[in-house]
């Protein structure tokens, strides 16, 4: 079957009957709208008989997707959330249509495994064919040199958003726009959401909200399991946990697939021979999440664990709070950055923590620098060797076998634009308002080399998103929460452990409290390992939870 054929399938009779059995039918005249551009919630609609056009808006008339007609269906993988739909639906001919809400489609694609391949394949293929058209439902009008703009690129590329990209510096249909919704320049980077309405540089929180991600959390709910963070340790907790029928919910600060999430390319994931991007594999991991049931909310920030409260207790960002019977806490970690007088000031201005295609649009031709000497780093410079004229890995070590794939130091020992630097460090960034020269230092010689640089990726080593959770677990020096055998009898008697079991594996010094991933203390720092982590812990979760 063709792709075409696979985005835009045409159910059978006895197809169309099983879903009739948990829908409703209902007649419709020509010229109804069914769901408009912006709406949360959509119903899904098979055609029995009619037709259904999909149109996105356009500049000047909207755009035609694609007609459906007897056989065929609505819906993208916004069906699996409440994200706020891209396309508008009428019907153009009287038809009958069969009708279901989200929870009826969700407990059809969960037991209907026939249904569940043609829906989930066509819902996934829609979103991809919808990201690779131009969109006006939204438009993001920025400047390649600011911090907000990649900012906000990165959220909306990562969480799967389509939109239009305007910039004030190459573009010159930016000032009419400008005109048009009555901006200055000097506030930019603004987003021009459906029907006009207008964000002048918004928060990840604000975001959300407009493309409807922002799940409404009910104060009084108490969860099976609370899930922090939506790394690979977390979407596979969430995926083990929903398909066993636990009541889950995901909070995860900004978008899926944590630092993973930013790798160009994953070559030694099992199951991937040719590799996958993290944001690819982290979209998979999200849909197959929802599909389950796991509720996730984005741009969801927990601030702190009450952890003397029974159910627990956890404090968000915006001021709510989360009540759950289990918790497992899957924050990973993030890069530290370079001990540089002044580098702060070129954060997402030249100095980046991800080699993704948003970066790379960046530096294209240029000469880069890439500190660290990691898997990340060794990725982050095949990738931007495809792009950049230059790639220059510094490392303080005198080599790369000690911490990076064989793989990838073959690849990078082969590519004719790499340059390996070892026991090189740098010692000053200069520019004015972004990045426009780096110096750095070989440690044994001293010698100095300035260059005329604009793009450096810092990924050296990582520090754990840990500290909301201060006063509460135990951790070890370098704040790494510390989990069943690495909890001594000392530890659990200074925390007040109350079983007389010990802490099982990956249970951290509160009971139903579970750590995974990088955050926990002495994991092995992998997606494999990650996602092993986090499918495991929902049985220990399972046996927690019969202990209440």
């Amino acid at each position: 079957m063709d792709r075409v054929a696979q985005t835009f399938p045409t159910l059978t009779d006895r197809q169309i009957e099983r879903i009739a059995a948990v829908g409703s039918r209902m007649t419709v005249p020509a010229g109804d709208l069914l769901f408009d551009v912006g709406q949360q919630n959509t119903k899904f609609f098979v055609v029995v008989s009619g037709e259904i056009e999909i149109r996105q808006p356009a500049a000047e008339v909207d755009r035609l997707i694609v007609s459906h007609g007897p056989g065929a269906f609505t819906g993208e993988i916004n069906m699996l959330s409440a994200r706020r739909s891209l396309v508008r639906a009428r019907t153009a001919a009287p038809s009958e249509l069969i009708v279901a809400d989200r929870e009826v489609l969700r407990r059809l694609v969960q037991t209907d495994p026939e249904l569940s391949e043609i829906l989930m394949r066509a819902f996934i293929l829609r979103r991809v064919a919808l990201l690779q058209g131009a969109s006006d439902a939204m438009v993001l009008i920025g400047s390649r040199h600011s911090a907000d703009t990649l900012r906000i690129k990165e959220f909306l590329s990562r969480n799967g958003q389509p939109f239009q990209y305007e910039d004030v510096e190459t573009d010159p249909s930016v000032e009419a726009l400008l005109e048009r919704f009555h901006v200055g320049v000097n506030e930019i980077p603004i987003v021009v959401c459906a029907a006009g309405h207008v964000l002048k540089n918004p928060s990840i929180e604000a975001l959300a909200a407009a493309v409807g991600l922002d799940a409404t959390l009910d104060p009084a709910a108490v969860r099976d399991v609370v899930i922090v963070g939506g790394g690979p340790a977390g979407l596979a907790a969430a995926v083990y946990a929903a398909s066993e029928g636990l009541d889950v919910l995901v909070l995860e600060a900004t978008a899926p697939g944590g630092q993973a999430g930013t790798s160009s390319r994953i070559e030694n994931y099992l199951g991937f021979p040719t590799g996958i991007s993290g944001q690819a594999l982290a979209a998979r991991a999200l849909t197959q999440a929802q599909k389950f049931g796991a509720e996730v909310a984005i741009a969801r920030t927990a601030v702190r664990l009450d952890c003397d409260s029974r159910p627990y207790r956890i404090h968000l960002s915006d001021g709510s709070e989360v009540h759950t019977r289990a918790i497992v806490i899957a924050t990973g970690v993030r890069y530290r950055t370079l001990d540089v007088p002044g580098l702060e000031r070129y954060e997402g201005a030249g100095v980046y923590h991800s080699a993704t295609y948003l970066e790379g649009q960046l530096c294209d031709g240029q000469e880069v620098v890439i500190v660290g000497g990691g898997n990340s780093a060794g990725q982050a410079a095949v990738f931007l060797s495809q792009i950049a004229a230059r790639v220059q890995i510094l490392v303080r070590g005198t080599g790369l076998a000690d911490s990076m794939s064989r793989y990838l130091i073959q690849r990078i020992e082969c590519s004719p634009s790499i340059d390996l630097r070892t026991r090189c460090q740098i010692v000053a960034a200069e520019g004015d308002g972004r990045l426009e020269r780096l110096t750095w230092r070989h440690l044994e010689t001293g010698e100095q080399t300035t260059r005329p640089i604009s793009s450096l990726f810092v990924m050296t080593g990582a520090d754990p998103n840990t500290a909301w959770l201060e006063g509460c677990l135990l951790m070890d020096g370098k704040r790494f929460v510390k989990t069943g055998a690495d909890l001594t009898v000392e530890d659990l008697a200074g925390a007040g452990w109350s079983r007389k079991r010990p802490p099982y594996l990956m249970e951290t010094s509160i009971p139903g409290v579970f750590c995974v991933g990088d955050a926990r203390a002495n994991s092995v720092k992998r997606v494999a390992s990650a996602v092993g982590e986090g499918s495991i812990c929902v049985q220990l979760v399972h046996r927690a939870l019969q202990e209440l």
